[in-house]
């Protein structure tokens, strides 16, 4: 009698599990353990093949002018704007490869890729397009975003435009990707375990870095009569060598407007960076940005920590008109502080011109300390967006 019927024929005996299942379970569980390998195998080859085919369709639409928009910018710009982007259009030679989806930006999709020549070099860059099904008001503020940037980014200290796509679709841009990238991240990286042990980021350093941003600053402002309207570490590119470029150019896009959508932007900009007129009054001046700029030599001395991290950012405003302000932070030299202290100044007339501020970090930068900047608390992502005001 086999176990079967005995299971069925004497329920008073119990039955082994060893003597029921030992035979089942030799050919079930090999057999179920490989069914879910390959499962898995399946799983991860159709991921894989997925992945290639999104960055295929990346690619085909930026190279092959997939429509994205039913609008170019010869139907949403008059000609004179076409003729001055056109030295800005990018060769038929040149070929966008390795598109992936980076982030969303204000008119759509940012992607991170490569730009290959006709000579075979390649450079990595940053290409960010105007987002499909947009209206026409919006296709035309892309443009004019375009021109603005090809207008005004001929400075080395200033984000480098390399290439835009407008006669046919997408319309897109073409920027340098420039590497490390964010000086914000950057500085977060020096601390504690990420830091680089190669990378010797000292006072003298913070030096380096904030003459070229007073000096793109200064650009902007002596060359186009321009405010920033949001400086500030995040809107910083850093590249090799300590090398800087002020990026983050959309307040300063907006401030040149009348709309009041386009407007809007310069309101969202975090108070805690805001110079005191522009908290009350919305008053944007070249000395709202010196302001700013004192907040960026703090960020920079202290590897990016929060402004004001013991207060709320409603409350900056009241604790700056009872003539409150930041102490001196560790590291920072009197020099430096005192620079800070100079940026931070409540009339706004009282504060120095970014050329002056130029000559100031030039004639102090030899008293500076070059040991490394240590700072070993780790950076807590919501916690800083709590802090900075960051969060929405």
């Amino acid at each position: 009698m086999d176990v079967d019927s005995k299971c069925r024929n004497d329920t008073s005996l119990p039955v082994s599990n060893e003597e029921s299942s030992g035979p089942l379970a030799v050919i079930v569980i090999p057999s179920l353990l490989g069914l879910s390998t390959l499962l898995v195998v399946v799983v991860i080859f159709c991921s894989l093949c997925k992945n290639k085919q999104r960055r295929q369709r990346t690619e085909d639409n930026f190279t092959n002018g997939q429509p994205s928009v039913s609008l170019t910018a010869a139907s949403v710009s008059p000609p004179k704007v076409q003729a001055a982007l056109r030295p800005w259009e990018i060769p038929e030679e040149c070929v966008l490869k390795g598109l992936e989806f980076w982030q969303t930006g204000h008119y759509g999709p940012i992607c991170k890729g490569l730009l290959k020549r006709s000579d075979g070099g390649s450079s990595a860059v940053v290409v960010k397009s105007l987002q499909g099904g947009l209206n026409q008001p919006e296709a035309e503020e892309f443009v004019e975003w375009l021109l603005f940037l090809a207008t005004v980014c001929k400075h080395e200290n200033v984000l480098q435009i390399l290439y835009c796509q407008t006669q046919r679709l997408p319309m897109y841009l073409v920027l340098d990707a420039y590497n490390p990238g964010n000086l914000l991240h950057f500085l977060w990286t020096l601390r504690n375990k990420n830091a680089d042990p190669l990378q010797n980021f000292s006072e003298r350093s913070v030096f380096l870095v904030a003459k070229q941003v007073a000096a793109g600053l200064d650009y902007l402002m002596s060359e186009h009569r321009l405010v920033h309207g949001d400086v500030a570490a995040r809107n910083i590119l850093i590249g090799p060598g300590l090398s800087a470029r002020v990026s983050g150019l959309g307040v300063a896009f907006g401030g040149r407007k009348m709309d009041s959508a386009i407007r809007q932007r310069a309101v969202e900009v975090p108070l805690k960076w805001q110079a005191p007129e522009r908290m009350m009054m919305q008053l944007s001046i070249d000395r709202s940005d010196v302001w700013s700029f004192g907040i960026l030599l703090f960020e920079l001395i202290t590897l990016g920590s929060s402004p004001y991290p013991e207060l709320e950012p409603l409350s900056v405003l009241p604790k700056l008109h009872a003539s409150y302000r930041m102490k001196r932070p560790n590291n920072c030299g009197g020099s430096l502080y005192d620079l800070m202290k100079y940026c931070w100044m409540w009339s706004f007339k009282d504060r120095p011109a970014f050329s002056a501020i130029i000559k100031l970090l030039e004639s102090s930068q030899h008293l500076t300390a070059t040991q490394p900047i240590h700072v070993p608390e780790v950076i807590d992502i919501f916690e800083y967006n709590r802090q900075a005001g960051l969060l929405s």
